[in-house]
């Protein structure tokens, strides 16, 4: 990664030793605290589990995980296309991800496309170069959005079951290790509402804070957590996977 020494936190940030959600209000608006912080543990707990070696951050933006993920690895490319809203001093390459990748096959120990495969048009051919720059044993970790809002328009194309995930997953021959669903009903309810209220004059960033600290202090109690993992499996607010490439 290239200004390493001028790197700071953006999306993500560390308090108390946990990695979440950025407080500051221009890194993560007030409307998508609740499920960024989500996403946040789930890339935590498996970035210490499987991140290692060469590690490739496709679609990088303000590179959020490296922080999370420094420690673990011994090298970090960072990549971005031209047309993304994160341009930064971070780069080591800007190249379309929609193009072959330039990187030799197996360079990789690690690839993370975190909320990035939701923009890419072609996505079977992405899922293709990352099976060939991917070494034997790497892993790939993943998340996508399901039920989400519009972003990054009009650069935001698809939104992907878990069988889609599957068959890209199988088609460009690598094997899934783990598939969740990232949230169920109330999170959606919660996002909903307030990416909705987060406007109103005066209000509104209160309310739509409010609402999601409600929301994930319910979905810890035994009855949340019961309601957001039933309905996940049919009301997902996203997915998150770790993919390897055993041959």
């Amino acid at each position: 990664m290239k200004n390493q020494n001028n790197w700071r936190p953006s999306k993500f940030a560390y308090s108390n030793g946990r990695l979440m959600a950025s407080r500051n209000i221009k890194d993560v608006g007030a409307g998508s605290r609740l499920i960024t912080d989500i996403i946040a543990d789930f890339y935590e707990k498996n970035i210490k589990k499987y991140a290692k070696g060469k590690l490739l951050d496709l679609g990088c933006g303000n590179v959020p995980f490296y922080q999370a993920y420094k420690e673990n690895v011994t090298d970090n490319i960072c990549v971005d296309w031209e047309n993304t809203l994160h341009r930064n001093e971070y780069l080591d390459f800007e190249c379309d991800l929609t193009k072959p990748l330039p990187f030799d096959k197996g360079e990789f120990d690690t690839i993370i496309l975190s909320d990035v495969l939701e923009h890419i048009p072609n996505p079977d051919h992405l899922w293709n170069e990352m099976s060939r720059v991917l070494a034997q044993g790497g892993k790939i970790i993943i998340s996508v959005p399901f039920y989400y809002w519009l972003h990054e328009r009009p650069n935001d194309y698809y939104r992907y079951t878990e069988f889609a995930l599957r068959r890209f997953v199988e088609n460009s021959g690598l094997t899934l290790i783990q598939l969740e669903p990232i949230g169920g009903t109330p999170e959606i309810i919660a996002d909903i509402f307030a990416k909705h209220v987060q406007v109103v004059p005066i209000i509104g960033k209160g309310l739509a804070i409010g609402i999601q600290y409600i929301t994930w202090l319910f979905i810890r109690t035994g009855l949340g957590k019961k309601i957001s993992k039933t309905t996940s499996q049919v009301f997902p607010f996203g997915y998150f996977l770790i993919v390897e490439k055993v041959n």
